[in-house]
């Protein structure tokens, strides 16, 4: 992405479109550009892996039901290599499949039939999620006996090595470690991570807050950092 709009130049977000139904395709290209977005689009899983490595979207919006393939494994092929955010679009209903897509590493997920409005927010607030954010406040390096949260680069480090986190993973991270030894409810997490028309996802918590304590903790069964109040949110320990 271009540096942000009041700097020069102009900011200009990639868009990469993976669908296989041309009109839905063509719906999201002609409102996309409209809205001054760069647009790649893909029709099939093996086109999708190719044009994302090779044109490096700053977004993916990404249907599940592929000819070539399910659209889990472009979301793994992808996140074997980039953090971009992805979105997906699918006419899958069951909270299982849905469940599956954010496990895989996805950043959101929308259910066909969408409002374009509402598509056109949630990837708004995707792309803001992987922005770094800028400003003094960020420069807060947080220590645990297991890991290092680098607020202003956006770092973890663990054992010395960078864990690999996926834009929704450091910003639940982020307002996790940022309100450290205070209960966070599950819906000021929803609406502060994924957005204000959130609130009631909290399957979005348990698989997130799932993968975070996997990468962090020391016995992801037992949390010490990352700690469940039952029914009421998370809380960030040291």
């Amino acid at each position: 992405m271009v540096s942000p709009a009041g700097g020069t130049p102009q900011t200009v977000t990639r868009v990469l479109v993976i669908d296989d139904e041309p009109q839905i395709v063509r719906a999201l290209v002609i409102n996309l550009r409209a809205r001054k977005y760069e647009v790649d689009a893909a029709h099939d899983g093996a086109t999708a892996l190719r044009l994302a490595a090779a044109r490096h979207p700053d977004v993916v919006v990404l249907d599940l039901g592929l000819p070539d393939m399910d659209g889990v494994e472009v979301i793994r092929g992808l996140r074997g290599w980039t953090r971009v955010p992805i979105l997906v679009l699918s006419a899958r209903h069951s909270s299982d499949e849905k469940v599956e897509a954010l496990d895989a590493g996805a950043d959101d997920y929308v259910t066909k039939p969408f409002g374009m409005d509402e598509l056109l927010a949630r990837l708004r607030a995707a792309v803001r999620r992987a922005e770094p954010a800028g400003g003094d406040e960020d420069d807060v390096l947080v220590e645990t006996d297991g890991f290092t949260v680098d607020l202003a680069a956006k770092k973890v480090q663990r054992a010395g090595k960078d864990v690999r986190l996926t834009p929704t993973e450091w910003h639940l991270l982020e307002v996790l470690v940022r309100n450290t030894g205070r209960l966070v409810s599950q819906k000021q997490l929803l609406q502060e991570v994924w957005g204000p028309s959130y609130g009631t996802e909290t399957n979005y918590l348990r698989v997130y807050m799932a993968q975070l304590r996997r990468k962090l903790e020391a016995d992801p069964s037992h949390p010490k950092h990352f700690v469940t109040e039952p029914g009421m949110g998370y809380r960030f320990e040291r």
